[in-house]
């Protein structure tokens, strides 16, 4: 390939995954994540804790947890074909959707240039935690209006950043989904990555028991939906 012709390539697509703990993103959207990464798109996590609230272990620290978790994380992203991940490193179970929190994501997307954001719904009714809802909302708030619009945030621009405005947004864990993508193929690459997560995932009992579980759950949900194997999602589509 020429030079010339190299420049005229088309450029791969980009999505950020924004999510408030290691092993949100392989429940909710691993299989999306693998898909998209085989079509060729670059993909970027941001987590905004590093999940050092999750054992039941009285002997283990929040410090020695945390990186576990960052360590099980990494090694998701790196078997789902995953740029790279990033963590805020917000302590766990404490997030709130503010102007410090919303400003950070607001800088990877104009440093990412994300053409999809995938995150927690933050309007989600009923049993949620609240870093979940905190993510999203400040997600949400971050794509639209705040990193399109060169006012909020001046001090990027200022940096060298440019706004940025992203084309989809897919909120995950909706009550009402009405974006559903199709896994079948990577479905096995969405239960590699799980397993990944050996602190939280398969602890208590063996993982070809959990794997067979996790299958079984997937086809009855298949069989109420009529969707097939699938990742659920509240789309919004952004316009100029």
């Amino acid at each position: 390939m020429t030079a010339e012709q190299a420049a005229d390539a088309p450029k791969p697509k980009r999505a950020l995954v924004v999510m408030a703990h290691p092993d949100d993103a392989e429940f909710l959207c691993a299989g999306t994540v693998a898909r998209l990464c085989r079509e060729g798109w670059l993909v970027w996590y941001c987590l905004a804790t590093s999940g050092d609230k999750g054992t039941k272990d009285p002997d283990m620290t929040r410090e020695r947890l945390a990186g576990i978790r960052e360590a099980e994380q990494r090694e998701a992203c790196r078997i789902l074909g995953c740029q790279d991940v990033i963590f805020l490193r917000y302590p766990d179970g404490w997030v709130e959707p503010n102007d410090e929190l919303r400003g950070q994501i607001v800088r990877l997307i104009r440093e990412l240039k994300p053409d999809t954001v995938i995150t927690w719904d933050g309007f989600r009714r009923g049993f949620n935690h609240n870093d979940h809802r905190a993510v999203g909302i400040a997600t949400y708030d971050a794509v639209y209006p705040a990193s399109r619009d060169p006012l909020y945030y001046p001090e990027h621009i200022a940096d060298g950043l440019d706004w940025h405005r992203v084309s989809e947004l897919l909120l995950a864990g909706a009550d009402e989904p009405d974006h559903f993508i199709d896994i079948a193929d990577t479905f096995d690459t969405k239960i590699e990555a799980l397993l990944a997560h050996t602190s939280q995932v398969a602890r208590d009992q063996p993982r070809d028991e959990w794997v067979a579980g996790f299958r079984r759950r997937m086809r009855e949900q298949a069989e109420h939906t009529g969707i097939g194997f699938a990742e659920a999602f509240r789309r919004v589509t952004l316009r100029a």
